[in-house]
């Protein structure tokens, strides 16, 4: 008997098939299963979906095709997994099959069915026995016990708002611990904003909890992995084996069929937003998954989103409560205090200082008692432009509009855009000036003007300063920023220079000091989520002080901000770290323009051969759609470039979508796409078209 099956597969939206084909079986297939299927002159891997709709009768009897095979050995996805991916797909304005089969390990969907078979076949290792010492399980602090009763006692989504330094990787380990020990089969997934941050977190979760659930009870999910260990530790967590799933944001579509903890730490970070293909925010989604599953959410930071914190606002007699219970800790671990925040007024100093004598004197006197100083600039490279006097030529990138970084080690100039890359010029390719000079200033220029300021100063061993510098140039080769993390941990390096990378996570016990230079430029951005990701980034930086209470005897730790605005409120907030008084501050601020969370945004972006092309498809696209939009009462603004736009040679446009309602922004996105397809047909000129919903950069 011949059975007709909906089949999910790999294709985007404006191919026009971006729906469940149907194809013939000669055996039912529970949806979820994986099966190969022809489509065109390929076989392609698909998902079964819901069952298949019997096909309108016609005059001409139908072709079907076949499916090719099925992947045995595997069951089939879950219901809520399925339905997680029909809602990211929906929100998204994306195809089901594309969401989907992306979440799939890429290996999974390039196995033939015979190599399937063959790797069925292997016999599975055995178990190995983790071999590293027992934990130290430290004893809760009063605050963590009472988050932790909460966490037990309600259902969630929780917000947990713990300054840095407050354990809150602590009360994730414990609330796991609870969910393993209750339930045999539970899962837990665990997710965390970079890479970078996922050798540290893992080793913590690994020496808990691999000493009794075993060696294979924690996988990790990241785009670092090699397509086969994806693959193994996909079908680990898939089979339910792995107990613990530990990942970027990727992980959030593993299948994963007993879930029931989710913890998003850092989860105010931008990371979170996938910004290809499917633009999801997986923070969001693991608070959706949470509820499809009943699996309880924990969101964790010491400076959350503001989406975060408005959506955990306690119940007023105007408003009613958010729909995440907020959970605080305010006090650091052992008692340690909160670093004092300095503020260096640059007006004051002479012209082109880069660190104030009052800095570097503060720098002095904690490397020669053996502290360890952060030094946070977020620009990579030796400086951002090179500059000819004369003429006033700017290294400025052929194939995109922006500069040409120097990078003064292999004497190069890269953009940072498009990858173009080039020698320094002997001389000014404009006028054959042959004094041409670096303006501005990147890590690699920090590290060598720091080398020359201290070369007097001594550490307690009398060897010389030694200085570090992390950022994603110095940590491009595999393993790099492990060993250079490790040499921090281990004391020896005494000054670390770099970029965003080092202030998020880092458990650095010996680092007393930490210096911003340089971080004005946000504060009157155009972006008005600027100000939030500045003072995130420096509350975060600052954190990475005196998280030891010992280092703390001889003076109390300290962060130094060298500013041109030393009394913009930001800084005043940061000074008392007093999040919520700047919560408050920008929540208003929000509400009295519109801006989220008290609206919602939408970005249509085009990429196109002229400016015009791009600019003028979006405004057709306005068109089409202006009628829709005033019944919906949603606002289309003209298109306008993108703040680089131009890049590789391709020329970039946006048009901002915004509405107060969330429900008639998703039905006009969604009636719109038919207009955007067809436009795309009349303007061949431009190259490619995406909505990005609740866009993170304007």
């Amino acid at each position: 008997m011949s059975h007709l099956i909906s089949v999910m597969v790999h294709t985007p939206a404006h191919s026009g098939i971006g729906a469940a084909l149907t194809y013939e079986s000669d055996a039912a297939h529970a949806p979820g299963t994986l099966v190969r299927v022809p489509l065109g002159s390929r076989e392609l891997l698909g998902v079964v979906w819901d069952d298949a709709k019997t096909p309108a009768e016609t005059t001409e009897p139908l072709q079907l095709r076949a499916i090719a095979s099925v992947l045995d050995g595997l069951p089939p996805l879950s219901p809520h997994w399925r339905q997680l991916v029909q809602f990211a797909a929906s929100y998204y304005q994306r195809s089901a099959g594309e969401v989907a089969l992306a979440a799939l390990p890429s290996q999974l969907r390039d196995l033939s069915t015979e190599q399937w078979a063959r790797r069925l076949k292997r016999k599975p290792k055995a178990v190995a026995a983790y071999e590293g010492a027992a934990p130290v399980i430290p004893t809760p602090t009063a605050e963590q016990t009472h988050v932790l009763a909460d966490i037990a006692a309600h259902k969630g989504p929780f917000l947990l708002f713990g300054n840095t330094g407050s354990g809150k990787t602590e009360v994730y380990l414990r609330a796991a611990q609870n969910v393993l020990e209750q339930n045999p089969h539970a899962q837990i997934l665990v997710m965390v904003p970079e890479i970078n941050l996922t050798p540290q977190l893992e080793e913590r979760f690994r020496a808990r909890f691999c000493p009794h659930w075993g060696a294979d009870c924690l996988v990790s999910m990241h785009s670092s992995l090699t397509p086969a260990q994806r693959l193994k530790n996909w079908l680990a967590a898939h089979s339910g084996e792995a107990r613990i799933v530990l990942g970027t944001r990727m992980a959030v579509f593993a299948s994963m069929p007993h879930l029931q903890l989710i913890v998003v730490d850092e989860e105010h970070d931008p990371s979170y937003k996938q910004q290809e293909g499917a633009r999801y925010s997986a923070r969001d989604l693991a608070i959706y998954r949470g509820q499809l599953e009943g699996a309880k959410v924990i969101l964790g930071s010491a400076t959350p989103s503001l989406e975060s914190w408005h959506h955990s606002r306690p119940a007023t007699a105007s408003e009613p409560a958010g729909r995440y219970m907020r959970l605080a800790m305010p006090s650091r671990v052992g008692q340690g205090a909160l670093p004092l925040v300095r503020r260096v007024d640059m007006n004051r100093q002479p012209y082109k200082t880069v660190f104030s004598n009052h800095l570097l004197d503060a720098m002095r006197e904690r490397v020669t008692r053996g502290e360890q100083i952060l030094v946070l600039l977020n620009r990579r490279g030796y400086a951002p432009v090179l500059n000819c006097n004369d003429c006033g030529w700017k290294s400025e990138c052929p194939h995109c509009s922006a500069y040409r970084v120097f990078h003064k080690l292999d004497r190069t100039l890269r953009c940072h855009h498009c990858g173009f890359t080039q020698p320094v010029p002997r001389a000014c390719p404009s006028c054959g000036n042959l004094d041409i000079s670096p303006l501005g200033r990147g890590t690699e220029q920090l590290e060598e003007h720091l080398a020359e300021l201290l070369a007097d100063v001594r550490r307690p061993d009398g060897e010389p300063i030694r200085i570090a510098r992390i950022d994603a140039d110095s940590t491009r080769l595999k393993g790099e920023l492990e060993r250079q993390l490790a040499e921090v941990h281990a004391g020896a390096v005494d000054v670390l220079v770099g970029t965003q990378m080092i202030a998020k996570g880092h458990d650095f016990r010996r680092v007393t000091l930490v210096a911003a230079l340089n971080p004005d430029g946000a504060l009157f951005s155009s972006d008005f989520r600027a100000p939030e990701r500045l003072f995130s980034l420096l509350m975060q930086a600052a954190g990475r002080a005196g998280r030891d209470a010992d280092m703390q005897t001889s003076s109390p730790c300290e962060m130094w901000v060298q500013s041109f605005h030393p009394l913009h409120p930001l800084f005043e907030a940061l000074k008392q770290h007093d999040y919520p008084a700047f919560a408050e501050q920008q929540l208003k601020e929000r509400e009295q323009a519109t801006l989220p969370p008290f609206s919602f945004q939408a970005l249509v972006r085009a990429e196109a051969r002229s400016q015009e092309a791009a600019q003028g498809f979006l405004n057709a696209a306005r068109d089409a759609g202006a009628a829709l939009a005033d019944e919906l009462m949603v606002d289309l603004y003209p298109a306008v470039p993108m703040t680089i736009q131009r890049v590789a040679n391709i020329e970039r446009a946006q048009m901002l979508i915004e509405c107060t309602s969330r429900k008639a922004l998703q039905h006009f996105l969604s009636h719109w796409q038919a207009d955007l397809h067809a436009l795309r047909s009349a303007h061949r000129q431009v190259i490619r078209w995406a909505v990005d919903v609740d866009p993170l950069a304007i």
